[in-house]
């Protein structure tokens, strides 16, 4: 039986995404996946990195519960761009500025600014761990999923794509990270509040526009790697689909970091419906 399905498409810094109120039509998580690839198949289907889904909350203490998958339908964990364009829909839709919300165990705090911006605040504790993979150094930083991030001296290193693609595809399945793999980030420190990110990202298998997590990821992993000790420190991120600011508090005696906060944009771009 086909369903017409009313969405919505949202990008947050050029990492776009499908958004569906799943309140109106109760689809089952394996339904959600069988239908995912083909929706966010550029060729085929609406075409996206993504899918949101908004649901009625799984537990008492949040307003709604959000599921993200990627666009082959695999378990993203959390998703920092797409949690602040399901915030802003679901502000859109009636749901407070200041809104609270599950993914899986973890419940986050967010807010639609009045500029627009939407910030996404992290209930995870971050003890960043150095790897050497493939003859490379890489930090672990998983914030609130699985990041690798490493970094180049010099901005052309960054803009060589065909080499990112092909560096980030034989690290994000390293017998050290697999199961379950991890993304993997490129840095390139601009000074010592700036970064410039490309993000190979699981689940999509290429470069995005842009990676919440892993913005907030690099960040971190670049405080470690300049040995920095500020107790509380933020970084603009530059993507290739804009800017993000991430900011965290960072403990010296336990090397945590935490208090992580991710703000950026989430832009409506179109809506319609689709017979699935």
């Amino acid at each position: 039986m086909m369903t017409e399905l009313r969405f919505h498409k949202m990008q947050g810094a050029g990492n776009d995404f499908i958004v569906i109120d799943n309140r109106k039509y109760a689809f089952s998580l394996d339904q959600i996946i069988r239908f995912t690839p083909k929706l966010c198949d550029r060729k085929f289907g609406i075409g996206a990195d993504g899918i949101l889904v908004l649901q009625q909350p799984q537990r008492d203490d949040v307003d709604f519960t959000m599921i993200y998958r990627n666009a082959d339908g695999s378990d993203a964990g959390m998703c920092g761009n797409g949690a602040r364009c399901l915030v802003q829909y679901a502000h859109e839709i009636g749901f407070n500025a200041t809104q609270t919300f599950n993914v899986h165990d973890n419940v986050y705090e967010a807010e639609v600014h009045p500029d627009g911006l939407v910030s996404i605040h992290f209930p995870v504790h971050v003890i960043p761990e150095k790897k050497v993979l493939e003859g490379r150094t890489f930090i672990k930083a998983d914030a609130a999923t699985e990041h690798l991030v490493t970094f180049f001296d010099k901005k052309p290193e960054l803009e060589n794509e065909e080499h990112l693609v092909q560096l980030g595809s034989s690290i994000r399945y390293h017998k050290t990270v697999d199961p379950p793999g991890s993304n993997v980030n490129f840095v390139f420190p601009e000074n010592e509040s700036s970064i410039q990110l490309q993000t190979y990202e699981r689940g999509v298998e290429d470069l995005t526009l842009a990676c919440g997590t892993g913005a907030l990821a690099s960040a971190i992993a670049t405080h470690f790697h300049q040995g920095a000790s500020t107790q509380h420190a933020s970084y603009s991120v530059h993507v290739k689909g804009g800017t993000l600011k991430a900011s965290f508090d960072f403990n010296a005696d336990t090397n945590t970091y935490h208090q992580l906060i991710l703000t950026g944009p989430a832009h409506f771009v179109f809506e319609g419906t689709i017979s699935i």
